[in-house]
């Protein structure tokens, strides 16, 4: 009953498979390549490719198959006479193997040569050979009900082992003699002489010799189908029903089994019969009506073969001896084909139609094969097959034919049908099974385009028969599953790499949106956990009059902090109005999107057109991302030269922006000096260096962290470094430091700076005064920026004149603190030019930075007295001081640093203040190369607990 059941298993996976093909035939037109166009439409051109490479080494193979198998019939059965090697075991030697190599390279030519003919031929010699099958079917019912024992060939047993015919006759070839006779041939096989005396192996003086009918039949009035109905699987070279299990004797003529059988084996052996189901979809492109003809054809072959394969299965099992049916290769009755014998009229009738039909088989794979290399080429998906899309004037793909039969004449060259057949099971189950995932998959995600002709399709039949083809693959052979799934993983994973440009509405983009929709559903939910945070980042970008990117290290840098696994959008603002400018906002996305490709940043490109550049970037902070998806990080660049730009909107963009992603509670990252910054293709050594002065959630802890992640900064060891005034307990601040980055599971060495009260120094205060001595001049002025650089220094003369510095003008407490005013965070990247030459700096640049906080009336312009009656704010010479003092011990210590990341103050609430903060960060900042300053955003992003 087992070998029902396999049977039965192997037609149900054919048939769920066949209705699963028929529902995705049916929702459009199929032109060629058949099933790898089904699949690669459904689930896209990566599994469509890696299926459809498989599918079609498997029906190459499958030729091989299909041939080798005619050779052995014609050799073993029909014409033995034609063998050219030969040798005493002829059924296993590497000789009879060559029989098939040389005969069944010869049958390939002939075949390769219908295939050139044209598919016309090749379907007038599938009719011929479908007749023959018919034929040969309907001889096999007529007889198994018209087999008696009178008509039956005799088998001969020695107990329960059977013996060849060989064996049993006069001196091998003579009569048959099925006696324990002692001058019978089985008693010399099991005996020998002595003198006179003949000793006897034991088995044969204790069991007798019977001849029965091989094939009873059914009105035998023998239970031949319960005798049946239990396994005998047995172990390669041991006899069948022997307790405990003994070797055969070949010398003996006892008949063993070749292989080792199980269940499992034997299901392997037998799903190759099963899988000619996609022949017809393979030449779609040659059918009139391939949507009606492949559901139709199909199932209706299947339906008919499953009949035949399941009751033939029952008939055999009440019509013909057991041990008879073990007989692999007919031996117990002279070498012939146990199903031939049982036809009737006549043997022959099976053995024609048996070696047509496999002839014909052949030939259909050799037809199919070529068509879909072809279809897989012309669509292009894998670029180095692209030279098997040419056809001739025909039609006919007559690359794709000779690269066919090379694969074929590869499994010819195997030549063992027992090493060939778990290869195409592998192979042909692959494309089962994607067939039904197609499938199912279509069906279950509803889109608006699946609408098959074919209604009788249910996704649960498609799964079960997905799960089926799995269950096979594995339970066939395991190791050859493996490796089917890991080529079929090398060419997705090649396909990808190459850059499968195609959208074809497939199923997998469909579940991806059904996934995304899922996922972002449940972030809605509420705020991710601490432990779970990670930056998603939004990166502003500033963009050149020819839309390019001004600051390609942006890119890099969002690269770098990619170990956060996170979300990067990069977007720019184009100001004008949006039906004017959507050509060009259009084009500067997809240079975007270009760019993310190519520095292999994993992320979005947006672009925002509106009036004015300030409202545009509010908006994308507002609105940037989808639902609970949303970044949680601002990248913004620094305004390079906004002391010399003589737009005003400069400086004036970034405090705003910094402002609004304060308001939004978000991080904010402002790298400076960003041109300095590494590309993704070179590699630091040093030190990253982290100024903590500030709690901001962890952000300053975080950052370094991920940057170490990637190769870039790999090698660059992490220091710490907090401040400390004389009355706090250094070491003591130190240890628990140390204690809190271990908790972190952050390696870092850690330094504790005090910063000891000094004096405000003439430097300090003169650099405050002339600070705001220009803010009120450019007030009276209402000059453009650029016109205030070109002020002379009669200002520094006059204001030294009116206020000399004296030590004891000023009485003001001196703290190491950040800004008084708000606490707010704050960031963007849409600033103005930086300036031209070897980091940013240019000879007009050198003169500035000299006399950067000076000025000189121009000619015919003055000013009230209270411009030079100034007296410097006490609060501004405070935060002028700590910005002087703090960066020289930044600069002390982390001059040879390859980044220093330090705390962001927030700006300033009132619009007066913003030249004044400006001031401070270029103050706080002078003299690093790389700085990234860093503002939290209100909430914690690191945790100690697990």
């Amino acid at each position: 009953m087992e070998a029902f059941f396999i049977v039965f298993i192997c037609c149900c996976t054919t048939l769920l498979t066949a209705i699963s093909m028929s529902a995705i035939a049916t929702n459009g037109v199929v032109p060629g390549g058949g099933s790898y166009f089904m699949i690669s439409r459904s689930l896209g051109p990566e599994f469509g490719g890696a299926v459809g490479i498989l599918f079609y080494l498997g029906t190459s193979f499958a030729s091989a198959m299909y041939i080798i198998g005619a050779i052995e019939i014609l050799l073993t059965y029909m014409a033995p006479q034609m063998t050219i090697f030969t040798d005493n075991n002829s059924e296993t030697t590497d000789d009879w193997f060559n029989n098939f190599r040389v005969y069944g390279t010869c049958l390939l030519i002939l075949l390769f040569i219908c295939v050139f003919l044209g598919v016309q031929f090749v379907s007038k010699f599938a009719t011929l050979s479908l007749a023959c099958v018919i034929l040969s079917i309907l001889s096999i019912y007529i007889g198994i009900f018209a087999s008696n024992p009178g008509i039956s060939p005799s088998i001969c047993s020695l107990g329960n082992r059977l013996l060849t015919e060989e064996s049993i006759r006069i001196n091998g070839t003579g009569p048959i003699w099925c006696s324990k006779n002692a001058s019978g041939p089985i008693a010399q096989n099991y005996c020998t002489m002595n003198g006179t005396v003949q000793n006897c192996d034991p088995y044969f003086n204790d069991q007798d010799v019977s001849s029965i009918p091989g094939i009873p039949g059914m009105f035998s009035g023998r239970d031949v189908f319960n005798e049946n109905g239990f396994n005998e699987y047995t172990e390669a070279g041991f006899l069948y029903k022997t307790d405990p299990p003994k070797e055969g004797n070949a010398t003996r003529g006892e008949i063993a089994a070749d292989i080792t059988t199980t269940f499992t084996v034997l299901l392997a052996i037998f799903f190759p019969s099963c899988t000619g189901i996609m022949a017809g979809s393979n030449r779609s492109g040659d059918l009139a009506d391939a949507q009606k003809s492949i559901p139709v054809g199909t199932i209706a072959a299947i339906l008919t073969t499953s009949f035949v394969y399941l009751t033939c299965v029952l008939f055999f099992g009440a019509t013909i001896e057991g041990a008879l049916l073990r007989d692999k290769f007919g031996e117990s009755i002279g070498g012939g084909l146990i199903i031939a014998n049982l036809a009737w009229p006549h043997p022959w009738v099976i053995l024609i139609g048996s070696f047509l039909s496999t002839v014909g088989a052949g030939l259909q794979s050799l037809t199919g094969a070529p068509r879909l290399l072809q279809a897989i080429a012309k669509d292009g998906v894998i670029p180095f097959l692209n030279v098997f899309a040419v056809t001739t004037k025909k039609g006919e793909p007559l690359r794709a034919l000779f690269l066919t039969a090379a694969i074929s004449e590869l499994g010819i060259l195997i030549a063992s049908l027992d090493l060939v057949a778990p290869i195409i099971t592998m192979f042909f189950l692959m494309c089962y099974g994607f067939v039904n995932l197609a499938c199912a998959l279509q069906t279950l995600l509803k889109t608006p385009s699946w609408r098959p002709r074919f209604r009788f399709y249910h996704w649960s039949l498609s799964l079960l028969g997905l799960g089926l083809c799995i269950a096979l693959m594995f339970i066939s052979s395991w190791y050859y599953a493996l490796a089917a799934l890991a080529i079929a993983f090398c060419i997705y994973k090649y396909i990808e790499y190459k850059g499968a440009e195609k959208e074809w509405g497939d199923g997998i983009r469909g579940l991806a949106m059904s996934a995304a929709r899922y996922s972002l559903l449940r972030l809605e939910e509420g705020p991710p956990h601490t432990k779970n945070w990670r930056p998603q980042v939004l990166v502003l970008m500033k963009l050149t009059p020819d839309l390019e990117p001004k600051y390609m290290k942006m890119f890099d840098f969002a690269n770098q902090l990619k170990a956060g696994k996170g979300l990067t959008l990069v977007a720019s603002v184009l100001e004008g109005n949006y039906k004017d400018r959507f050509a060009d906002a259009q084009a500067a996305k997809e240079k975007l999107k270009t760019l993310l490709g190519r520095e292999k940043v994993k992320g979005f490109a947006e672009l925002l057109v509106a009036e004015k550049t300030t409202e545009g970037i509010n908006h994308i902070i507002q609105t940037a991302g989808l639902g609970g998806f949303r970044h949680n990080s601002v990248v913004l660049g620094w305004p390079y030269g906004w002391r010399h730009s003589e737009d005003r909107r400069s400086w004036k963009i970034f405090l705003d922006t910094v402002r609004n992603v304060a308001a939004g509670q978000l991080a904010l990252m402002v790298p400076k000096g960003i041109d300095l910054y590494p590309d993704s293709s070179e590699k630091m050594s040093g030190t990253i260096d982290v100024w903590w002065i500030v709690h901001d959630g962890g952000m300053l802890m975080l950052l370094p962290f991920l940057l170490r992640q990637h190769k870039v900064w790999r090698n660059c060891q992490l220091r710490i470094f907090t401040v400390a005034q004389l009355e706090d307990n250094s070491i003591q601040m130190k240890k628990d430091l140390k204690t809190f980055l271990y908790h972190l599971r952050i390696d870092a060495e850690v330094e504790v700076v005090e910063m000891m009260d000094s004096d405000i120094t003439a430097y300090t205060y003169e650099r405050t005064l002339m600070m705001e001595q220009r803010t009120e001049m450019l007030k009276e002025m209402q000059l453009t920026r650029k016109e205030s650089y070109n002020l002379a220094e009669v200002v520094v003369t006059r204001s030294h004149v009116h206020h000399p510095i004296s030590q004891g003008e000023i009485n003001v407490d001196i703290a190491v603190e950040g800004t008084d005013d708000s606490e707010d965070e704050g960031g963007e990247n849409i600033d103005v030019d930086r300036p031209e030459g070897q980091n940013g700096v240019t000879n007009q640049e050198n003169y500035s930075e000299a006399n950067q906080y000076t000025f000189s009336a121009p000619k015919n312009v003055t000013f009230s007295k209270e411009v030079f009656d100034i007296k410097p704010d006490k609060r501004n010479v405070r935060r002028m001081h700590t910005a002087v003092k703090l960066n020289e011990v930044i600069v002390q210590k982390s001059h040879e640093a390859k980044l220093v990341l330090l705390n962001m103050p927030g700006p300033p609430t009132k619009e007066t203040g913003e030249e004044n903060y400006m001031e401070f960060l270029e103050v706080l900042t002078e003299g690093l190369d790389r700085v990234l300053l860093v503002r939290g955003g209100g909430r914690e992003v690191i945790t100690i607990y697990s």
